[in-house]
């Protein structure tokens, strides 16, 4: 069935024939539909499946859901970009989906799972070998291994496994919404406290059916975009330092700073946690803090500018990010990948165009298409430009009113799809509840879910040292896909 992505609708109304649920599922994912979420709702001895997926250029989301008792027709062969999201039901589900070409858990080994399909995959030959790296890290770094088949120091294949750091936090919201729900969703990934909190109120208000008022929204747009702005510099920065160009890294890291401190001049947090809630903001912005924010912007912008020049500017830095690591249009489409690594990979997918709502209706799109590290920079360059044009006419043109709306109970038997361009891209929460109106499922799908995949594909064919520079060049969340 067709819903809004910030509406709640019947969850009942999506129920399909098991048949008709995977003809329908196929038929749209292969005319342009992208994969949402993808899950298995326990229903007594059985469990429903649901799949979200959306269709980005109609900005239209399509919910189907179907009963099974057991093994179910598996179409990662046909969608790629199912891989991992039928994974995850096997591990949490135990159903088994039938036709996978690996269905090795990817948090932690399931129950009863088949001999050897925990196993690395390896490369035979008489000179290939294996480098492993971490799960812990020399540096600080969030636990995560890695292990190259090489042959020289050409990588032949990168098999990435994370897990590390699974919290359990989707059941955290079952239950709720209570006290502690907001706080859950802005450590998910600890990066993107304002765009999954955001997510989770979006989730909210569409199953009380609130609708926020716009000076709540445009704060939450000014938050948003400065959490974008905080983490594009630093990415830049962390780039510039992989290639040993010291002056833009040192004077990216310290811009980074300044933008997270004009989080905290906001709401008191660098990371902008409490300042959102179901219904609105905690903080409202008075004329002294709006001038002050505007001076800071302009200042952080301006020196952000010189900065980020020095990149494009450089011989040794463009003969290092360009052609290295490269994804293409192809790659990123089939296995679904989002934010700006798909759009530094030609794909037109932005939530803030494509399923514009709120401060961002009007929204225009940056893409830059070679899909090399040299375009994942180039196009964070665009957004930290974007996101300052933004915040600087939001601050002009503040509209008056609340910052907040009651939300009451949540809509018995009812869902919502919510979605978020976070700084790594889209953020997908899904909720659902029961007859007693509270929630009896959670579904998060951070940016990352889609794009570590990617990672692995970049380095195919490339050389072990370009590593680091293309994992800092994704900058993927790793207590984001874990949970």
């Amino acid at each position: 069935m067709k819903v809004g992505h910030l509406s709640s609708f019947d969850f009942g109304s999506a129920d399909l024939d098991s048949s008709i649920f995977f003809e329908t599922a196929a038929s749209r994912l292969g005319s342009g539909g992208r994969a949402l979420a993808y899950f298995a709702v326990p229903e007594g001895k059985a469990h429903r499946l649901v799949m979200a997926v959306g269709f980005d250029r109609e900005g239209r989301v399509e919910v189907y859901s179907t009963l099974v008792h057991g093994p179910f027709k598996a179409l990662t062969p046909s969608f790629p970009q199912l891989h991992l999201f039928e994974r995850e039901i096997f591990e949490q589900a135990g159903l088994k989906p039938e036709g996978h070409p690996w269905l090795k858990p990817i948090r932690f080994n399931t129950p009863g799972a088949e001999p050897g399909i925990a196993d690395y995959f390896t490369v035979h030959g008489s000179q290939v070998h294996e480098v492993a790296v971490g799960p812990v890290h020399a540096g600080v770094i969030e636990p995560g291994h890695f292990r190259f088949q090489c042959h020289g120091e050409r990588v032949f294949h990168l098999e990435i496994m994370l897990g590390y750091q699974h919290r359990g936090l989707e059941k955290r919201f079952i239950g709720g919404p209570d006290g502690r729900s907001i706080h859950y969703a802005e450590t998910l990934a600890g990066d993107t406290a304002i765009g999954h909190g955001w997510a989770y109120c979006g989730a909210v208000e569409a199953l009380c059916g609130v609708n926020v008022p716009p000076r709540a929204q445009i704060l939450r747009g000014i938050m948003l975009e400065l959490e974008r702005l905080a983490n594009h510099t630093g990415d830049l920065g962390a780039m510039a330092g992989d290639v040993a160009y010291l002056p833009a890294a040192s004077f990216c890291g310290r811009l980074r700073g300044d933008f997270l401190n004009m989080s905290a001049l906001v709401c008191g947090s660098r990371f902008g946690r409490n300042m959102l809630k179901p219904g609105g903001v905690n903080f409202d912005l008075d004329s002294a803090l709006m001038q002050e924010l505007k001076l800071r912007l302009e200042n952080a912008s301006r020196d952000v500018g010189n900065a980020v020049s020095l990149l494009w500017e450089t011989a040794s830095v463009t003969d290092r990010f360009e052609g290295t690591g490269v994804v293409s249009k192809q790659v990123a489409e089939g296995l679904g990948l989002v934010g700006p690594t798909a759009r530094a990979s030609g794909v037109g997918l932005d939530t803030r165009r494509n399923f514009s709502s709120g401060p961002y209706e009007g929204f225009t799109l940056s893409v830059s298409g070679s899909g090399d590290v040299y375009s994942r920079a180039y196009v964070r360059w665009l957004e930290i430009q974007k996101s300052s044009e933004l915040i600087g006419g939001w601050l002009n043109a503040l509209p008056a009113g609340p910052v907040e709306a009651e939300c009451g109970g949540l809509k018995p038997d009812s869902a919502a799809v919510s979605l978020v361009e976070g700084w790594r891209g889209q953020i997908c929460h899904f909720a659902l509840t029961g007859s007693d109106g509270k929630l009896r499922y959670y579904k998060i799908v951070d940016p990352s879910f889609h794009n570590w995949q990617a990672l692995a594909m970049a380095l195919r064919g490339g050389e072990i040292s370009d590593f680091p520079l293309c994992n800092k060049s994704f900058n993927l969340s790793y207590c984001g896909r874990d949970l």
